[in-house]
């Protein structure tokens, strides 16, 4: 099995400068520990877009998307900070036209940002199983 941090590293490391730019306050807040707990994060949601692409099944990743959501804000994060960090993905895919299934992952990530953006992060949803 490939790991999906080496397979799309290059995606996943332009969407956590993306986010650190757009949040230097995350910086110093949490440093560089913040930085790869924010790369590792990026990697679960590249598992759970390659799944949802591969059986052509954005449901999968809309409701990653929503538990993970609860969970977040459940500790006090922004629905905010998840829909920009998928926007941040759908940019640094958008500079990465090899990455196999780019258009697929980019279409369920803005399904995703859609049901966010109607969701009050409470939704008592169960983690999706891979």
């Amino acid at each position: 099995m490939i790991d999906i941090g080496k397979k799309y590293e290059t995606v996943i490391k332009r969407a956590v400068k993306e986010i650190y730019v757009k949040y230097p306050e995350l910086d110093e807040k949490y440093g560089e520990r913040g930085r790869q707990k924010c790369y590792e994060d990026n990697v679960y949601h590249f598992q759970y877009l390659e799944t949802s692409a591969g059986l052509g099944s954005s449901k999968i990743f809309i409701d990653y998307a929503l538990w993970l959501n609860s969970v977040l804000v459940s500790r006090g994060m922004s629905t905010d900070h998840l829909i920009d960090n998928f926007r941040s993905i759908i940019t640094a895919l958008e500079a990465s036209p090899e990455v196999e299934n780019g258009d697929a992952f980019a279409d369920h990530l803005h399904q995703a940002i859609n049901a966010l953006e109607d969701s009050d992060g409470t939704e008592d949803i169960d983690r999706p199983v891979l």
